[in-house]
């Protein structure tokens, strides 16, 4: 199976990278897949010329092919005045618009604050949703701080596995504790039937 990793960091290093191969790599763990990286500040220029004369460069076209062939995806995005980087949404912009229809895609974001952690529901999901792509339930922020401390590494695992699961068609959730169990609530018909004697 083909994952492939959009990342759209700017730095080297870039904390939306590192945060892009922690992911790749817990999927690794899970399932037997080729992962490919694409860096879009490689093709930030092939991007722009695609927007002018409506022809993607070479290495802009191999990119564009590998996502549209991919059976899974990791998109990673720095956060940029609230929202998406440009060169992440331009990105997206000039892909096809029926490449990522019924394509697994877990949706990621690195940010300086956890101010910006909406991001992914405010601006990603969204996104991926009007691409019809198939999101991932699980979303990872990571944000400065987030880095050494805990939740991040649960919160990349359980993503990862939920990606690995659509990837490899079998079922990601774990069977949930009945309602009853997990928060003692009796159904109203077992009430009912107490009052009343049955």
């Amino acid at each position: 199976m083909r994952l492939v990793v959009v990342s759209a960091g700017l730095s080297v290093p870039s904390s939306t990278r590192l945060l892009a191969d922690r992911l790749a790599g817990a999927v690794e763990r899970r399932a037997s897949v080729d992962v490919q990286v694409v860096e879009l500040r490689d093709l930030a220029v092939e991007i722009a010329h695609h927007f002018t004369n409506g022809f993607p460069g070479r290495k802009l076209a191999d990119a564009l092919d590998a996502v549209a062939a991919a059976d899974g995806l990791i998109v990673v995005t720095p956060v940029f005045s609230a929202s998406y980087s440009g060169l992440f949404k331009s990105f997206f912009d000039v892909l096809d618009q029926d490449a990522l229809t019924g394509k697994p895609v877990l949706i990621a974001a690195a940010g300086g604050s956890a101010r910006h952690s909406l991001v992914l529901e405010h601006a990603l999901r969204p996104l991926f949703a009007y691409l019809r792509a198939v999101v991932v339930p699980t979303a990872v922020y990571a944000a400065s701080e987030d880095w050494g401390a805990e939740g991040l590494p649960e919160r990349i695992e359980r993503a990862a596995e939920e990606l690995a699961a659509l990837m490899t068609g079998l079922p990601a959730a774990r069977p949930a504790k009945p309602v009853k169990d997990a928060f003692g609530v009796v159904p109203f018909a077992e009430q009912m039937a107490a009052i009343s004697g049955r």
